[in-house]
């Protein structure tokens, strides 16, 4: 059984939140923010949580903050930005726009894991969501050379890696939902 000394929990907080018009993991349900909630959702599986983001608010959490190293490349380069500052094999990869999820959930991507799976991601209502899913560290690698080589497309990324789906039972589809627009951050409020 892996421990949690050997699982880093890394959040995606560097969007541009272009349709939000704000930052996401600032927004809030029940009075507290998106980011916390995550926390909250991480903090008894892993020994470090990491957030990567360009914006220097999140440094007030009290956890370590690291910046995208390749800018302007996407979520692609957010992943390898947290894997490249973690210290440990296995690495629970979260955005930050997921304020429902849950330890539940996450227990699923640690319990699926094997010697020959680099990548497991939950798939939630048939979607596949690579930004809730489990990176082994070696995956930096292959996602720097794609970098490089201007590849921006996280789902050609994941895919060059051994690719593991664990599917949600319908129960359990509402902790994986985004809220990327005003109008479903609305719809999360009522």
């Amino acid at each position: 059984m892996i421990t949690k000394k050997q699982v880093t929990g890394i959040i995606l907080a560097g969007g541009k939140s272009s349709r939000m018009g704000t930052d996401k993991g600032f927004l809030t349900l029940h009075n507290e923010l998106f980011i916390n909630r995550i926390i909250k959702a991480l903090e008894s599986l892993v020994g470090e949580i990491i957030i990567v983001s360009d914006n220097n608010d999140y440094n007030r959490l009290g956890v370590q903050c690291v910046e995208d190293e390749i800018k302007n490349a996407g979520p692609l380069s957010g992943v390898y930005s947290g894997l490249k500052a973690s210290k440990t094999v296995y690495n629970l990869v979260l955005s930050c726009d997921i304020p429902l999820i849950n330890t539940k959930v996450l227990k699923k991507l640690l319990n699926g894991i094997d010697v020959s799976t680099d990548i497991i991601q939950i798939v939630s209502q048939g979607k596949a969501m690579p930004l809730i899913a489990l990176y082994k560290k070696k995956c930096e690698k292959v996602f720097l050379k794609l970098l490089q080589q201007q590849e921006r497309r996280m789902y050609f990324a994941i895919k060059q890696c051994n690719l593991k789906n664990i599917i949600l039972e319908a129960e359990d589809d509402i902790y994986t939902r985004n809220i990327n627009t005003p109008e479903e951050y609305k719809r999360l409020n009522l």
